[in-house]
């Protein structure tokens, strides 16, 4: 039996493969995963206009769920970045600009939890889409007030849409980083880009190995085809004692 299902999810700002914004059709595809730690990008909260515009106390509200914010950027107005929902509360919360100067800024969400008296780290993040951009972003992951802060105390999570084609700079490092810890082994299929057509695999869930995988999929329905650009890649975990 698991002890954590963790998911990651590029929502595209809502808008779906026909066109259509709609984030109660993202809360929909959410509600058929059940997840306890889930990782968003590209969403937007607008303040002071309807709730469904403000994307992540939306989803949060309707999941029932915790929130944090990592604003990236200004959409048109709207603070736009990654988003972390939990099941249990934040016991921290920190946001690191990892921009390269000229190109769009890109920030990692780091929130603490403590499912089931563990102490768990996970990093939410969005990587730049230029392979020369990625090749910079990738040192600044492993400093100091990241995946290599003094203050860590348990086991990580690193999770989110990487924009990396092929295998390259980020995806060496973050291997040696988390000891190879893989998910093809679990996967029947492995591409999550894009929409009903995918054959890039742009998402990806790092973790120690304090975790234990119990299994792994992409949540591949009618309706996550539809929902966004990218399709969620969701993993079972059993927590180990350090």
């Amino acid at each position: 039996m698991r002890d954590i299902r963790v998911v990651t999810y590029n929502i595209h700002k809502g808008r779906g493969w026909d066109g259509r914004t709609r984030i109660s059709r993202i809360a929909e595809v959410l509600e058929e995963i059940d997840g306890d730690i889930i990782g968003l990008q590209e969403v937007l909260a607008h303040a002071g206009r309807g709730a469904e515009h403000h994307q992540a106390g939306y989803l949060a509200h309707r999941l029932g769920l915790h929130v944090a914010f990592g604003e990236a950027r200004k959409h048109r107005g709207a603070a736009y970045g990654n988003v972390t929902l939990s099941r249990w509360a934040f016991s921290a919360q920190r946001v690191t600009d990892i921009s390269v100067p000229g190109l769009e800024p890109r920030a990692v969400l780091r929130t603490d939890v403590r499912p089931h008296g563990h102490v768990l780290h996970v990093f939410n993040v969005h990587l730049g889409t230029g392979f020369l951009e990625r090749r910079r972003q990738a040192p600044l992951l492993l400093q100091e007030d990241l995946l290599r802060a003094l203050d860590l105390s348990g086991p990580r999570i690193l999770l989110g849409d990487f924009n990396e084609w092929t295998r390259g700079l980020v995806s060496r490092v973050l291997r040696r980083e988390f000891l190879d810890p893989d998910l093809r082994h679990y996967l029947r299929h492995r591409w999550s880009y894009p929409g009903p057509l995918p054959f890039l695999n742009l998402d990806h869930i790092y973790f120690d190995n304090h975790l234990e995988v119990e299994g792994a999929y992409l949540h591949l329905t009618r309706r996550s085809l539809l929902a966004s650009d990218h399709l969620p890649l969701v993993a079972d975990f059993r927590l180990r004692s350090r």
